[in-house]
Order: structure tokens, then sequence, then C-alpha cells
């Protein structure tokens, strides 16, 4: 038996002797810190509100890999989900495969090269989706759902005593109203009847009344099924009151509606991941242009939140989209992987063909619900929205017995919310892979189920 001496107490001149190549000397402490425990690193930039400076070039990225492998295998596993009622709400909705499959990633860091990569390549993918190309619109991918949204825009964009005029067109404008209060703006809420909105002359006349600071626009109402145009009404608030941030709920209608972000001189669209992104719920996702972010840095206060704070956020946003690591706070991994999933596969064509395909069965949607004698709640084909249809319910029929009898069938609808006509109506949403993918039959499904539903509650088509 040969007897080798321990390794780490030879001499490099004894390597060599044994015909062994001597080890290299290890890598100095600091790089070896950075790259394992860099938020423990004294020069690491951590983006806290009290260090928001950019990654200085203190910082030895020299050993991060420069070709990240993100998956174990060449191949992904094909996933089956278990049967299951179809799922056709206004939000959440169903869900393709990949975009689940990617959440089973395996656990990483967040501050890992191979999760920087992904949530930067996110974060450069949203501004496509919105349809911007200025670098100074700033996109957010934040932890939470689409009302936290309404807390960015309430805490960063808007001053205590500051006036703000909400086009009211249901249950979620409102909420956006309460939502402006809590943090001190003065609201002005411009109503429309169950089923409208606010008409352009009306507009007009209230921002000739007084200047706002800002003026929201419910792009969906998902409580009426109403859809508010915004073309011609951000040209409206341009030529009326020009210094008027135009700031946009588009939870309901981001990757459904069109929403043309630089062309149409918008300042700010929130949304969230669960409606027709097609991503599970979790995240709230916004964009802000370049005006709205200097708006936020000329507050005269400081934001009156923390978690929601662009002050904390903004640097780690951009720090990610520049595939760098950064932090603030924990975001979700799996939730932007599977982000990343979906919105992958959203610019695989050109956007406009998705907005024409949910029109396109939007309108089929609405010509069946006719041909069953049904209305909807919105009433103006102008006005109806391209990704769910509220529809009223006929007489002596009530939700709380049809839409057991639809579960029943495989398909789930949900109940009304709006305050005024909440027992009178059901909303059916179809966006996403329901619709885009006719293979499934969703869409034949759930018809054919309502038609069945209303007969067997004794409801004969005219």
């Amino acid at each position: 038996m040969v007897l080798i001496p321990e390794v780490s107490k030879l001499s490099r001149s004894a390597f060599r002797r044994l015909g062994m190549t001597p080890p290299k000397a290890p890598d100095a402490p600091p790089a070896r810190l950075s790259l394992i425990s860099r938020h423990l690193a004294p020069v690491y930039p951590i983006n806290t509100p009290y260090a928001v400076e950019r990654l200085p070039s203190t910082i030895d990225t020299s050993l991060l890999p420069k070709n990240q492998t993100r998956q174990l295998t060449t191949t992904t596993p094909k996933m089956s989900q278990p049967a299951h009622p179809t799922l056709l709400i206004p939000g959440p909705i169903e869900f393709d495969d990949a975009v689940l499959q990617s959440m089973s990633h395996f656990s990483e860091s967040h501050v890992s090269a191979g999760f920087v990569a992904t949530f930067g390549e996110t974060l450069s993918m949203l501004r496509k989706l919105f349809q911007t190309t200025d670098p100074a619109s700033q996109p957010f991918v934040l932890s939470g759902s689409g009302t936290l949204g309404w807390d960015l825009v309430a805490a960063n964009l808007i001053e205590a005593g500051e006036d703000v005029l909400v086009l009211g067109t249901g249950y979620f404008s409102d909420g956006f109203a309460d939502c402006l209060r809590v943090y001190g703006a003065n609201v002005t809420e411009l109503k429309a009847p169950v089923g409208t909105k606010p008409t352009l002359l009306e507009i007009e006349k209230a921002l000739s009344e007084k200047k706002y600071k800002a003026i929201t626009i419910t792009h969906v109402d998902t409580s009426t099924g109403v859809l508010s145009e915004l073309k011609n009404l951000s040209a409206l608030v341009h030529k009326v009151s020009p210094d008027t941030l135009i700031i946009v709920d588009g939870v309901c209608s981001v990757a459904c509606e069109e929403i043309d972000f630089d062309t149409w001189g918008l300042d700010g669209v929130v949304t969230a991941s669960q409606k027709a992104i097609g991503c599970p719920a979790g995240l709230s996702i916004s964009m802000f242009s370049g005006r709205a972010m200097k708006a936020f840095e000329n507050r005269k206060t400081p934001a009156s939140a923390y978690f929601a704070s662009m002050k904390n956020w903004t640097p780690i946003m951009q720090n990610y989209e520049a595939k760098k690591p950064s932090y603030f706070a924990t975001p979700s991994p799996q939730l932007v992987h599977a982000l990343h999933t979906a919105l992958s596969q959203i610019l695989a064509k050109p956007v406009a063909e998705r907005f024409a395909g949910h029109k396109a069965a939007s309108d089929k949607i609405k010509a069946a619900i006719a041909t069953l004698g049904l209305k909807q709640v919105a009433a103006n084909p102008n006005e109806q929205a391209h990704g769910m249809t509220a529809i009223y319910l006929p007489e002596g029929v009530k939700g709380a017995e049809l839409l057991p009898i639809l579960a029943k069938k495989g398909v789930v609808f949900a109940g009304g919310i709006h305050k005024e006509i909440i027992t009178k109506y059901i909303r059916f949403g179809h966006m996403g892979v329901s619709v885009l993918d006719p293979a499934r039959g969703d869409i034949e499904r759930a018809v054919k189920a309502l038609e069945e539903g209303l007969a067997e509650l004794g409801y004969t088509k005219p």
C-alpha cells in the first residue's frame, strides 16, 4: 500500500517530485465573498432606501458564469394538467402548460446570475408588450396583486391635497378612487350610468374647470365589461390639460386590448399577472413614462409608502434590467419564471395578432349571447370589452342557481360584483389560451353549457 502524505501540507516542490500539479492558490476572499455571500459583502451595493447607487466598478464579477444554463436537462418534461372545470372568469384564467411547468424551476437565489438574467429579460419584454421604446419609461414587477398598482400610483405620483380626476365606470374605478383618498388625494369622480362610460365632452368640461395632477381611466372595468377608449381620450387630455398625468388601470386589458403606450402618450399603466398575460396570480406589473418618473422625482414631500415606494424599487428594476443583481425585498423567482415564459409566448407573434384574436373570439361570444336572447351590461358595442362579457340574466333566473349548474357542466363563470346590479348578471371571461388555442374548445363548451343551464332553469330563448 502506498501512503500519500496529507495533500494540504505538501509544498509546491513536493508536488513536483511526486509528479503532481500543484493546486492553484485560492481566490482572494473578497472575490469569493462577492459571489457566494454577496449580501454580506460590505462593498456589495444593496439597494435600500439608504443606498440606491448603481453597481460600482469595485465589485469583482469576473467569476460570474458567462453563459447561464437554466435547466438541469436539455428537454422540458411534458406537463399535463389534471382534469378540472374550465375557468372562464375575468381572471385568473386558464394557464398554458409551459407557463405552469416553468414554475417548477428549481429553487435559486434572487441575486443569482441565472435569475437576474431571466428577470432582466422579463422587464425588457414588458416594454414590447406595452409598446414603448422610450428608454425613460420604467417597468415594475412587484410581488402583489393588481391592486398594488393603485398604491404605486397614489403613493408616488400624487401628493396629499393634489387633485385627481377619476373616470367612474364601475366597481374597480370606485376602488381606485378610494385608494387615492387613503393617500390624501383630492378626488373628483366623473361617474357614468351602469354599463356606460363618461363621454369626451364630459371629460373635457371637467378638465377645463380645474387643474388635475392626474386622470385615471379603468380601461376595462371588470365589474361591468365596459371598455374605455384610450387613444382619443389621451389626445383630449394632452390638448386640454397637458400637464395632467394619464394613468390607466389595465388589469383586465393588458395583453388582450390594444395599448400603444408611446404613441398615445400614456403616463402609467398598471396591471396584474393572472388575467390576459396568462401567468398565475401574485405579480403587480406596471409601466410608467419618463414624465411620470420626473413627477415622482420632483415631489415636495416623501412618498407615503415603503414597500410601494418608487424610491426603493426604481434602482432595483433598473439594475435587474441591466442584468445586475440587486436587492430591496425578495421577489418570487418561480412567478418571474412563469411571467418570462408567458411573455415569450405572447411576443412570439406580433401583438396586433393577439389583439385581433381576442376581438374575433369576443365577437363570436357576443353573437352567441345575442342569439340566446340575452343582453349585456355594456349595451353599446363600441364600449364592450374583448376579454370578458357581463351578461344580464333573464327574468326569473338567479345567478346563485345558474352558476352551480354551469360548474357541474365543467365551466366556471363569475357572479356579479357591481353593487347596483349584483344579483342581476354574471360574468364570462375569455382571455389567453381559452380563446387563442381553438383546439381546446373552451368557448364552444362554455356557450353550450350556458344554453343548457338556462334551459334547465326554465328559460326558453326567443
